[in-house]
């Protein structure tokens, strides 16, 4: 019991352990993922801010006067000098103007560079053609990065460095670069004169990435490292971190993994799971970032580091071992108590079943608590009085049934012989009245006394006949035969005798009854002795109803004799198949007729039921196997 109990509480407190750290575990993971999705709007959020301030910066310069007065006079040092103090004061990596056909008129960082055509540029372009403002996320080629100045083409350019998991490149360098970058158009009187671009380089601008990790994660740390980071990739590449590597630099130049970069650059759909960043894993959000022409040119990201989360799941399952070990140790004192407050009482049930098998009927337990055990003791108590009762019961029943054996036995060897002496003096009895009376005349009145004589001696061989058979118990011969076959034999035998001429016998045969192992002769012998019985209950008038069938079981063979006579009884009932039992007048019967049907029946492993009410006639049910038992 300790053990089943102990089995209980383990296998409940393992269930209950895994469940309880795995629904924990899940609820951390989906906690780290809804924070990092937050984190991952507000990013997006000062990303955007970034980019709607460049547009703002570039508007308000477009409209401003000394741009449109200095167009029309044509007069680039005070656009390049006016251009150029914007630029630094607003913090802009390029400020640029050109005129009405895309051609640029003055580069403010790199005046020496003019007149080639900006027309290929998609903001550019985008306002020559719509004359509205525009903002987005561009990559800048090498060539245009030089004409602003050595200094952007040094800051974009980058080689790659090996991260572990990323998607291997054949390239091993990045030249353009990836810039905010505002498009604005310049009007005079209403007609386009000019347009006016400017942007932020992001390759190593570590201004918004910053302002995320501090904005979201406010410095914090876990055991030693910044517990959060941001980063901004050009494609797979990133150009703008605060993800550090093992010697404690940004990570710049390292790539993002395989699997994001099926999911982000590859599939257009946003990461929000654990991921590998550099050298640690992250609990991180990746979203795609689109140029003008909606086509994914880098990656904006937030992570939270997943060692935090990681521990909560260790010291939650350490809780959890810990209660289940606790548990299992209370449930195993609690049990050894329970135990043995149970075993005590259950082990003196067993040794009074053991003295009870071993015919020690008088013990008995000795109930001492109120409960189920109690009760359990009240009911062994009791069984064991019932089956004293039932054994002492079973004994008289026993010697009865033995001694009325033996009385039959007795009889039966007593009737074998009476009959073997008496049979031959009787036949001689028989043959000498016979002579007489065919020497006497027909009138002689000494022939009615003889005929008397012979009448009385041929009954006399009639219960010898009787004695005989129930002497005998002849075992059957088996053989499969059908019973509707035997039926009709019996009753052509008997129906033309004068007890029948006013019988009317009626049958219901069934024409599909299966034969049955039997021996012919001896159940011909029960049904004529049966038939005989009902005429004679019935004084040689009345109905005999037959019927054979299959019982309801599939097992056996029923034929029912139901007549309209003048019943049984129900006193005699119970001694109807006993030897000599009779209700004839003497002289009419010697009672042995149904104790031997019913012994042919039994050695049938049959069975013989009878149903009666007096007056009402009576319906005996005769039973056969279909399969008998060898």
């Amino acid at each position: 019991m300790i053990v089943s109990f102990l089995a209980v509480i383990i296998i409940c407190g393992l269930v209950a352990t895994i469940v309880g750290i795995r629904l924990i575990a899940t609820g951390i993971i989906m906690q780290a993922q809804a924070k990092v999705e937050i984190d991952m709007n507000s990013a997006r959020h000062i990303y955007q801010d970034k980019v709607k301030n460049i547009k703002e910066i570039v508007r308000f310069t477009a409209v401003r006067f000394f741009i449109k007065d200095a167009i029309l006079k044509n007069d680039v040092e005070t656009l390049a000098r006016e251009l150029e103090d914007i630029r630094k004061m607003e913090s802009l990596d390029i400020l640029t103007l050109t005129d009405k056909s895309g051609r640029v008129i003055v580069r403010a960082r790199n005046p020496s560079i003019y007149g080639d055509s900006q027309i290929h540029d998609d903001l550019v372009g985008w306002v020559l053609s719509k004359k509205e403002i525009i903002a987005a996320t561009v990559i800048v080629p090498r060539e245009e990065l030089i004409k602003e100045g050595d200094v952007l083409a040094d800051r974009a350019y980058l080689k790659f460095i090996h991260t572990p998991k990323a998607k291997p490149r054949l390239e091993t360098e990045e030249t353009s670069g990836m810039m905010i970058k505002a498009a604005a158009p310049v009007f005079h009187d209403g007609n386009l004169i000019g347009v006016l671009y400017g942007g932020d380089l992001l390759n190593r601008d570590y201004e918004i990435v910053d302002s995320v990790k501090e904005t979201v994660y406010r410095g914090l740390k876990y055991k030693g490292k910044d517990i959060g980071s941001s980063t901004i990739f050009q494609w797979d590449l990133r150009i703008s971190t605060n993800v550090e590597r093992e010697n404690g630099s940004r990570a710049i130049g390292t790539r993002v993994s395989q699997e994001v970069y099926e999911q982000v650059l590859v599939k257009g759909l946003s990461w929000i799971d654990r991921a590998f960043v550099v050298n640690h894993w992250y609990i991180a959000a990746y979203e795609p970032i689109r140029d003008i022409n909606n086509e994914i040119v880098g990656i904006l990201y937030v992570g939270i580091l997943e060692d935090k989360y990681t521990d909560m799941r260790k010291r939650a399952f350490a809780l959890f071992i810990g209660i289940t070990l606790a548990g299992i140790i209370t449930a195993t004192i609690v049990s050894y108590f329970l135990a043995n407050g149970v075993l005590k009482p259950v082990e003196q049930l067993v040794f009074a079943s053991q003295q009870w098998a071993a015919g020690e009927l008088d013990y008995r337990v000795k109930i001492t608590p109120k409960d189920e055990i109690g009760e359990l003791g009240k009911t062994f108590n009791l069984m064991a009085s019932l089956l004293k009762e039932r054994d002492e019961k079973l004994k008289d029943y026993t010697e009865q049934q033995i001694i009325k054996s033996e009385r039959l036995a007795t009889l039966g060897h007593l009737a074998a012989g009476v009959a073997h002496e008496i049979n031959n003096p009787l036949g001689a009895v028989l043959m000498y009245v016979h002579l007489a009376l065919e020497d006497l005349e027909s009138q002689d009145i000494l022939r009615e006394n003889l005929n008397k004589a012979v009448k009385e001696v041929t009954r006399c061989r009639d219960i010898v006949k009787g004695l005989l058979d129930f002497a005998r118990q002849t075992e059957p011969r088996f053989e499969e035969r059908d019973l509707n076959e035997i039926l009709e034999r019996t009753l052509s035998l008997v129906e033309n005798q004068s007890l029948f001429q006013n019988v009317k016998i009626t049958k219901t045969i069934s024409p599909s009854l299966p034969k049955v192992m039997m021996d012919a002769s001896q159940i011909q012998q029960v049904f004529t002795n049966i038939i005989i019985n009902a005429a004679e209950s019935m004084e040689g008038k009345g109905e005999l109803n037959i019927a054979t069938r299959v019982n309801s079981e599939k097992e056996s063979v029923e034929i029912e004799y139901k007549d309209t006579g003048c019943g049984i009884p129900r006193e005699n009932l119970k001694r109807l198949f006993d030897p000599f039992f009779t209700t004839k007048e003497i002289g009419s019967g010697t009672g042995l007729g149904l104790s031997v049907s019913y012994g042919i029946i039994t050695r049938h492993k049959g069975a013989i039921e009878v149903k009666s009410e007096p007056g009402n006639g009576a319906t005996f049910i005769i039973r056969l196997p279909l399969k008998r038992k060898e």
